[in-house]
């Protein structure tokens, strides 16, 4: 009988009260390895622990995001003792740091690091400031290309927070990290992997692989009447623009699923103008999928460029056709006129018109919950994604590309 594949996975989950989808695929993961006969050693660090951290301490955790003599000791025996395959990152910021790499790298395993966002080319990790789309760090320098986010303070708002996050980055890049100790780089979408590689990471071990969702719900029938809005209510998320297409759309209603800063604003929006929007906070996970197979479409108008939102694949899932910004990634998951609609961000006049389009068309969006059922059958079950993530590691594991 052979030995079954060995998987050093590695995640630094974030805090607990800002749980993180990246803790999610991770944890999603791991359980579709295991389930699937991989020997999963997991190399866990979780931000709860560090979060009173003051003074000397946080100084030197400040030093250890760029390189953790700790983790690299830890990962180092651990792969003494287990001796895994292969090594799959997801987040190693701040605690776990590249030296992890390293430390694969002088055991002599491959490498594969999936980028959930663009922390390796962006010092606020999302490629946004102040609400909106910004790519002036996209530009491949090794130094320079990291200057405008330490000018504008973009992680946190702090010059020394941004600094510290920005020597990581450039020690990193110098050094050649990211080059010669990451086998394969895993984006989620092609416009991900585009702009990391015009950030500076070697195109050529970029590999796209979306997230998928563990389990298959039922298909609905969109009967419930209603357009759903499900995320966090903030500024980059596109839902002031929601609310003033509404007050181009009479009595159709909206739900609106979520929490955040602009939570108390919007409703006073609705109230004031008399929309028909509905405020129902955060809701369970199943009851969120049972809204969605009720809704005629899913809206997602975010304003900056989304990694990958699950809630469009819940959506296809669910037979749910998404009218979507035509943004980013959202302008790659979404097929205009197959699968949903798509409008210019920040335009509330055309999504208005792209509600109204769907709503009048009964027979196409019933064609349109056909095909959106039909790509996530086809892209986005864990059956296809073990398969992906199988293939990455084969992939790695050749040394092809190992400097």
């Amino acid at each position: 009988m052979s030995r079954p594949l060995r998987v050093l996975l590695a995640h630094n989950y974030y805090r607990s009260c800002a749980p993180s989808g990246e803790d999610a695929v991770f944890e999603g993961e791991r359980r579709l390895l295991e389930r699937n006969g991989v020997h999963v050693i997991p190399f866990i660090r979780r931000n709860d622990d560090i979060a009173d951290l003051a003074g000397l301490p946080r100084v030197r955790l400040a030093i250890d995001t760029s390189w953790s003599a700790s983790s690299y000791r830890s990962v180092r025996d651990l792969i003494g003792r287990e001796r895994p395959d292969v090594a799959h990152f997801h987040n190693t910021f701040p605690q776990i740091s590249p030296s992890a790499y390293a430390a694969c790298r002088d055991r002599g395993v491959p490498v594969v690091q999936t980028l959930h966002n663009y922390r390796l080319i962006c010092a606020g990790a999302l490629l946004q400031r102040e609400g909106q789309p910004c790519q002036e760090c996209v530009n491949g320098s090794q130094i320079f290309g990291l200057l405008p986010g330490l000018r504008h303070r973009c992680y946190r708002g702090s010059l020394a927070a941004t600094g510290a996050l920005t020597l990581m980055l450039a020690a990193n890049r110098l050094s050649g990290a990211y080059v010669h100790n990451v086998d394969r780089y895993i984006a989620l979408t092609r416009f991900a992997a585009s702009r990391l590689a015009a950030g500076g990471l070697p195109a050529d071990r970029i590999v796209v692989k979306p997230n998928c969702l563990e389990e298959t719900p039922e298909r609905g029938g969109g009967s419930g009447g209603f357009a759903l809005y499900v995320g966090r209510l903030s500024q980059e998320k596109g839902v002031r623009t929601l609310l003033n297409a509404w007050r181009h759309l009479g009595s159709r209603r909206l739900l609106i699923v979520g929490q955040g800063p602009l939570h108390e604003e919007l409703r006073e929006t609705a109230r004031t103008a008399g929309l028909a929007v509905e405020f129902l906070g955060h809701r369970p996970r199943a009851e969120v999928l049972a809204l969605t197979r009720q809704a005629m479409f899913l809206i997602v108008p975010s304003e900056w460029f989304e990694g990958f939102p699950m809630v469009v694949v819940e959506a296809f899932a669910c037979g749910t056709p998404v009218i979507a910004s035509k943004i980013g990634s959202l302008d790659e998951i979404v097929a205009d006129g197959l699968t949903g609609a798509k409008f210019r961000p920040a335009d509330p006049e055309e999504l208005a018109e792209a509600v109204r389009r769907l709503s009048a068309d009964p027979d196409g969006l019933a064609r349109m919950r056909i095909a959106a059922r039909a790509t996530f059958d086809r892209e986005y079950r864990s059956e296809r994604n073990l398969s992906q993530l199988l293939a990455i590691y084969r992939d790695a594991m050749s040394g092809a590309q190992r400097v």
